[in-house]
Order: structure tokens, then C-alpha cells, then sequence
């Protein structure tokens, strides 16, 4: 793998949690994908201003995958990078990573939303305001 920390344009610092190791004494595998999802969804949140509890459309998760290098566990402070490697017209495709600050990537993911309307659930344009933040977040 060559990608590292730098690859990834937004930083989002999450922790980790008692209930998060397992029996093997490390993150469960299930973990890294909640906090991707927690860092992508307060990222938007954060960044553009919106509420996806009261908006007219939802962000929903389509795909995802993710490749582990190094085991990490509870207590830890840890930081999840997100890229944005193709933004569609109602799509985005994230490449994500878990890491600890300065250590290598322990984790890379992919993440695919696609924005759908809260009521038909077809699919809708990527509302403004998030275009705008994911388009500073391509690579």
C-alpha cells in the first residue's frame, strides 16, 4: 500500500470506545465501518451546514468495502481520512482510512452515498451546499 495520511485532504479525529474491542482484544472489524460512516456523516454535517435528520433527501450507503493492515484497540484516539475520488451527479465515492496520528494507515476503505429523496427514495442530485464540500475534498 503506498497511500499514507497526506492522501487524504479532510482529517476527522474520532475515539474509540470500551465496547468497540472484542474477544481478540482489538477493534472489531464492524467498528471501522461505523466510524467511517460517523466521520463522513459529521463531516458533511459539520461542513455544509445541513441537517440529515429534517432534509428532504437522504445520503444513503450503497457500497463499501475496507482492507486491514495493522489492529487497533481501545483506548485510542484515531483519525479517519476521507478522499473523494468521484463526485457524480447524485453519487460520491469516498476512499477512507483509519489510522492513529503519525503511525501508518491501518485501514483503507471505500464508501459510495448516493442521495435519494426521503419520501420515493429515487434517486436526487447531490444537494448544493454538499457539492460544494465534497468538491474540495477531491483527489
Amino acid at each position: 500500500m503506498d497511500l499514507t495520511s497526506a492522501d487524504f485532504p479532510v482529517h476527522w479525529p474520532v475515539q474509540t470506545r470500551w465496547t468497540d474491542n472484542d474477544m481478540f482484544g482489538h477493534l472489531n472489524n464492524a467498528v471501522y465501518y461505523e466510524l467511517f460512516d460517523t466521520a463522513i456523516n459529521a463531516w458533511i454535517g459539520a461542513g455544509s451546514g445541513t441537517d440529515a435528520m429534517s432534509a428532504p433527501w437522504l445520503g444513503v450507503v450503497a457500497e463499501s468495502g475496507c482492507r486491514y493492515f495493522a489492529e487497533l484497540k481501545f483506548p485510542a484516539d484515531l483519525v479517519v481520512g476521507l478522499a473523494v475520488t468521484r463526485l457524480g451527479t447524485s453519487s460520491v465515492t469516498y476512499r477512507t482510512a483509519l489510522f492513529e496520528a503519525g503511525a501508518p494507515l491501518a485501514a483503507v476503505g471505500t464508501w459510495v452515498h448516493v442521495y435519494v429523496d426521503r419520501d420515493t427514495r429515487r434517486p436526487v442530485p447531490i444537494p448544493a451546499e454538499i457539492r460544494d464540500l465534497l468538491a474540495g475534498a477531491v483527489v
